[in-house]
């Protein structure tokens, strides 16, 4: 029994629960974490879903059971995205909801996402850390009345909740290929289709948690050539792909280019500002802002920065009562989805906005690239991560700039700006730098600061 605690507690990250099955993440864990969700809320209602891998039906089933041993009920919705566990846990005013999922991880990974009533998201910070030593010291809530499963369908409600962003009748017909990578957001987007004036084009379209084309995770370059291809090949108006879970999507250009995460954040924040009269606020990640701020400021909005990471983007929401947010790692979120991130909404947006301007997406995203351009994401293996950051503003040193410490180290001079920062799990540094209409620029101070992590400069 030791041994299984110890193996239990290497699953619980800073966001979530994740890890290999069954020596992480097992039966007798999950329906652990099922009892200490219960003892942590004092909660009597439980939203649960899974997604397609094959160990979650298990998973999922475990911790109902776990959940119903301690007194609560559990509103069952079955195969589902991350963002309608979400949605129900909102929408049917429950104490709680929790996703079994791994996301994007390996196919021999499942995990867990917790929220509390209203969907706010529950972390480290804000009580994961007390769930995981209620497994640890086998914490349990002796119910005096044992709970019940109840089969939930939610999904005609959550469709006409996602379809509430957009006007349905300004829509002008689309051709997309649609890549859900075999993840959870074929049967979603086929309801959406019966009501929208969409001709798709489906790739790896069935739910299937054998993953026969590699796990769904369209952030990865090898990932992304099918839908490239298909949109070439079909002369198709759009690419849309989706990560397992579908909290994330990613769209391809008429021409089957994949377009950046960051220009995505600024489109859908221009759209959702055009339709509102007020100023609104506007959260976004501190990687790359220069192109997201400029189109806030000029639609009369106001761009607030929050430190990555899905906790801090939908506390910083919460609290100025944002209309939207968003990252460019393919996260979106928004005020009236509970604040929080949703795959389904944003290429909507995206659609409506082309018919609106009659432009195609490569043309209102190709003006903000030459505006703005940008290195894109660039991942170094380091053994000191803190000393090639030290050395970086060293290097700067009594130049003209800003420097923000929001999440690792940003600096904005005249002509360019950059981030860099650390990540939480590996001695890895994560590298962004944008400019102002200056690609050669861009480029020749991405290389300068490559030279600085790698310690060659």
């Amino acid at each position: 029994m030791k041994d299984e605690h110890r193996s239990g507690l290497s699953c619980f990250k800073a966001y979530d629960v994740r890890g290999r099955v069954p020596d992480e993440l097992n039966e007798e864990i999950a329906f652990k974490i099922g009892q200490a969700f219960v003892a942590f809320l004092k909660a009597r209602q439980v939203v649960v879903g899974h997604d397609i891998r094959l160990s979650s039906p298990a998973l999922s089933a475990a911790l109902s059971q776990g959940l119903n041993s301690s007194g609560a009920e559990v509103l069952d919705i079955g195969l589902c995205g991350t963002e309608e566990v979400y949605f129900a846990t909102g929408a049917l005013g429950t104490d709680g909801g929790i996703m079994v999922t791994a996301s994007h991880n390996p196919a021999e990974y499942n995990g867990m996402k917790f929220v509390r009533s209203q969907s706010r998201p529950i972390s480290s910070d804000t009580g994961l850390l007390v769930i995981k030593k209620m497994v640890q010291d086998n914490t349990i809530i002796k119910a005096g009345t044992t709970g019940a499963i109840h089969n939930t369908n939610i999904r005609n409600r959550y469709i006409d909740h996602i379809l509430s962003y957009i006007e349905p009748d300004s829509l002008k017909p689309l051709k997309a290929v649609v890549n859900p990578g075999n993840g959870c957001a074929g049967p979603v987007f086929d309801l959406l289709e019966k009501r929208l004036p969409i001709t798709p084009v489906r790739l790896q379209h069935t739910p299937d948690g054998s993953f026969p084309h590699g796990v769904p995770n369209p952030l990865l370059p090898d990932n992304r050539e099918i839908t490239a291809k298909a949109v070439i090949e079909e002369k198709a108006d759009i690419g849309i792909a989706w990560d397992g879970d579908f909290d994330r999507c990613f769209l391809f250009d008429e021409k089957g280019n994949f377009i950046e995460g960051y220009y995505h954040v600024g489109l859908l924040a221009g759209e959702l500002l055009r339709q509102r009269e007020k100023p609104q606020k506007i959260i976004h990640d501190p990687r790359l802002v220069w192109n997201t701020q400029d189109i806030v400021t000029r639609k009369g909005g106001i761009a607030i920065m929050a430190r990555t990471g899905h906790a801090f983007i939908k506390d910083k929401m919460r609290r100025e009562d944002a209309l939207y947010g968003g990252e460019m790692s393919g996260h979106h979120y928004f005020r009236d989805f509970n604040y929080c991130d949703s795959g389904m909404i944003p290429w909507l947006l995206v659609w409506q906005l082309m018919s609106k301007t009659g432009r195609p997406l490569s043309e209102l995203v190709a003006e903000r690239m030459a505006l703005f351009p940008v290195s894109g994401e660039i991942n170094r293996t380091v053994s000191d991560p803190d000393g090639a950051i030290k050395r970086i503003e060293k290097h700067y040193d009594g130049a003209d700039c800003n420097k923000d410490y929001t999440d690792g180290l940003s600096m904005s001079f005249a002509d360019f700006r950059l981030n860099v920062r650390k990540s939480n799990t590996e001695p890895l540094l994560r590298l962004n730098v944008e400019s102002r209409g200056n690609r050669k620029l861009m480029e020749r101070k991405t290389a300068e600061l490559l030279q600085l992590i790698e310690g060659a400069a």
